[in-house]
């Protein structure tokens, strides 16, 4: 097995070494190697490529952070062939959520969402994916 060296924040660390205590992991390494096959099978699904898709991401962040919400800001207005919605809300205390509606193909959300995650001190992304080429007839009412 190859040996791979990576840098984190020490929160994380602390909430990844939480993790391995609180669910019987045997180290981090364990952790990492469940997290990054899960992060590589998100957007692997072969029946969504090609797709007209909808996608909502959720970004948890500090209020007191406003580096995350300038970025936030910065990828809307890049992305706005995609970004067709975006909320923000402050939630909770001491916490805003980022809230991003998008329409486009599998790539472009998955690029998208890479670049929503690849973004430092936030707390929690969370995204999910529909296909809207074939809305299934319970939604035509």
């Amino acid at each position: 097995m190859t040996v791979v060296s990576i840098s984190m924040p020490d929160a994380l660390v602390e909430r990844i070494d939480d993790f391995v205590d609180d669910h019987g992991y045997t180290g981090r390494s364990e952790v990492i190697r469940e997290a990054a096959r899960g992060l590589l099978a998100e957007f692997e699904e072969q029946d969504l490529e090609g797709r007209n898709l909808m996608s909502v991401v959720t970004v948890l962040f500090n209020y007191e952070n406003p580096t995350v919400e300038h970025e936030m800001t910065h990828l809307r207005h890049r992305h706005e062939e995609l970004v067709t919605s975006n909320v923000h809300s402050h939630v909770g205390d001491g916490y805003c959520m980022e809230l991003f509606i998008l329409e486009g193909t599998l790539d472009d959300i998955s690029a998208f969402v890479g670049k929503v995650r690849a973004i430092q001190e936030t707390l929690s992304v969370d995204y999910s994916v529909i296909p809207i080429d074939e809305v299934p007839s319970a939604v035509h009412g």
